[in-house]
């Protein structure tokens, strides 16, 4: 029977999400042939210095061998793939593999994925489950296929999301539980020689329109919406901390539209006399900013070219009156409508 030192696994991965789960294949003493991982990324003002990968820091401390292509079809990089003989591919936050790469070793490539498929598939299924109120996700290993995030599962594990919880926490959560997930599917494919029950996705869901998808966040997916009920721009700014923040503009003194992150905030669902997105401030230690049936206290925040701090020492570097409005919305300081005197 094999073993977990017999068995030849090529890691893929990119950010510290995937470490977590490297990590737990070299500690437990299981054999990582190598690692595929993005090409460093040129940093600095001019792009003179790269930045390596999580994934490849991490890889180069324990001396294993690393193969970084631009493209994942070029036929240099194929051909050094299959030098290492791979048994078991394993992908953990990484791009989209073809085929030839996908099918290559003899008991398939398996993915870790974020979320409890097949919700949530897509780039970014932390963040997409917090923003619709999720109180519960978990992590998914399955087979590659030709479509993205559809393949058999293997084995699910769920993990409870707090009303409190933001994106940074679950994943954080996500991460070691994932990690211990890629330990226990390996030793599953090892029991059963690669003939372990998995289960189609098209089996656990009724239909596709039940389905959430988690799509890439884009900039302009990061705005918030005040005209929301109260709970949804809650969720909104939890499911986008700390990256890559919910934002709103502020126009300033001078007139310049200013972006204000939002970092964490509470939500307060009660009868409210102002219309979505007025802002009521004392100026010293309160933010708020109404919405559809109430109002989010804003606890930290960051304006563009600041550090990220808390309400009080944002208030206390910065008068909010009447010199300072939020894009198209109206400014209450001390109770009193500043445009019409109220």
């Amino acid at each position: 029977m094999m073993t977990k030192k017999d068995l030849k696994i090529v890691f893929m991965g990119t950010p510290d999400f995937a470490v977590e789960s490297l990590r737990a294949l070299v500690d437990g003493g299981y054999h990582v042939a190598g690692v595929v991982t993005m090409p460093d990324k040129p940093m600095g003002r001019h792009g003179s210095m790269l930045q390596p990968s999580a994934v490849k820091q991490y890889a180069l401390s324990q001396n294993l061998p690393v193969l970084q292509p631009e493209k994942l079809k070029e036929e240099r990089f194929i051909e050094a793939l299959r030098t290492l003989q791979a048994d078991l591919h394993i992908v953990v936050a990484f791009r989209m593999l073809p085929e030839i790469v996908w099918n290559m070793p003899r008991y398939g490539t398996f993915n870790m994925h974020a979320s409890l498929l097949p919700q949530y598939r897509g780039a970014a299924p932390i963040n997409w489950a917090i923003i619709n109120g999720e109180t519960e996700t978990g992590v998914t290993t399955f087979f590659l296929t030709h479509e993205i995030d559809t393949g058999r599962i293997i084995r699910q594990k769920k993990l409870p999301v707090a009303a409190t919880d933001d994106a940074g926490a679950v994943h954080d959560a996500l991460m070691k539980t994932g990690a211990g997930l890629v330990t226990e599917t390996v030793d599953l494919l090892i029991e059963t020689d690669g003939k372990m029950e998995t289960v189609p996705q098209e089996t656990l869901h009724a239909c596709v329109e039940d389905l959430r998808p988690a799509p890439k966040i884009f900039i302009d997916t990061c705005r918030i919406d005040w005209r929301q009920s109260a709970a949804c721009v809650y969720n909104f700014i939890r499911g986008l901390s700390p990256y890559p923040g919910a934002w709103t503009e502020i126009i300033n003194p001078e007139g310049v539209a200013v972006t204000l992150k939002i970092f964490s905030a509470e939500k307060r669902e009660e009868k409210q006399p102002y219309p979505s997105g007025v802002i009521r401030t004392d100026g010293k230690l309160y933010l708020d900013v109404f919405t559809a049936d109430g109002y989010i206290r804003i606890l930290s925040l960051q304006l563009a070219g600041k550090k990220r701090m808390s309400i009080k020492d944002f208030l206390n570097g910065t008068k909010i009156n009447d010199n300072w409005k939020m894009t198209d919305l109206q400014v209450i300081a001390n109770g009193y409508d500043l445009h019409s005197n109220r």
